[in-house]
């Protein structure tokens, strides 16, 4: 575990995704980033994962790129962390990801954990936890998608006041403008994370990617794409063993226990 970047291991149908380089504030280096695009790719094509939840060990969420060993990489062409095996977590290139991801977070949290917040579906934040979207600072922009994704899900003004002025901001003004979820006390934010992965894990996963999909479709491609994917999927779950499962649930009052068929 102290040679690797990202740790991952399985609580029933999530995985959980932990930052490991702890003594530098988790700051990404090239390593920690192709790692993490390998847990992603595990999370999406493993049939008996539903849920990712996205952590940090040690004090810190990240404290964003570690500039001094990606900076070199970055060629003609941009920054490739996949090497052809990973999953893009930041969702700007490549496959996407057809499966939820819930993120907890404590400590700083800066530049490229705010683009991977973005680009998850629920986040939870400690009480104390700091973000800093400070790409201007160093003479670059926000590459994850901080420039896209940070606007559409907080307005404009807001992500224009933190994008352009690098300032830092606490959890109580995250959660106003909807960066996060939730804020809970400092160390339960993991907890809390795992209680919403399990719920989601809990749901049809059938059911769970169609939603999930159809509102990304709404936003990549416009309502009348969206409204036109309603009836067919719809048509496609109603088939499905899934929903076999829920309407037996429904009448009997039992729980149910989805298979993913």
């Amino acid at each position: 575990m102290a040679d690797t970047r990202i740790t991952t291991e399985r609580d029933g149908h999530v995985l959980l995704i932990g930052f490991n380089r702890a003594d530098k504030r988790n700051a990404a280096d090239f390593p920690l980033l192709h790692e993490l695009s390998l847990a992603y790719a595990q999370l999406e094509r493993d049939p008996e994962l539903r849920v990712g939840l996205v952590f940090a060990h040690g004090d810190h969420f990240t404290g964003g790129l570690d500039l001094a060993d990606v900076g070199p990489r970055i060629g003609a062409e941009g920054l490739d962390i996949t090497g052809g095996e990973g999953l893009n977590p930041w969702q700007v290139s490549g496959t996407q990801l057809s499966k939820p991801v819930v993120i907890a977070v404590q400590g700083t949290c800066l530049t490229l954990g705010i683009e991977l917040i973005l680009a998850s579906d629920i986040a939870v934040a400690a009480q104390s936890a700091v973000f800093g979207q400070i790409e201007v600072a160093r003479g670059i922009l926000p590459f994850g998608g901080a420039t896209i994704r940070f606007p559409r899900a907080v307005g404009w003004g807001n992500a224009m006041r933190w994008i352009l002025t690098g300032d830092s901001f606490d959890a109580a003004e995250a959660l106003r403008i909807g960066l996060v979820q939730e804020v809970v006390p400092d160390g339960e934010q993991y907890q809390r994370g795992l209680e919403l992965a399990q719920r989601i894990a809990a749901q049809a996963p059938l059911a769970v990617q169609a939603a999930l999909a159809n509102a990304r479709l709404a936003v990549r491609d416009g309502d009348p794409a969206a409204e036109a994917a309603l009836q067919p999927e719809l048509v496609r779950l109603a088939s499905s063993e899934d929903a076999r499962i829920g309407m037996e649930s429904f009448l009997t009052r039992t729980p149910a226990r989805f298979v993913g068929r």
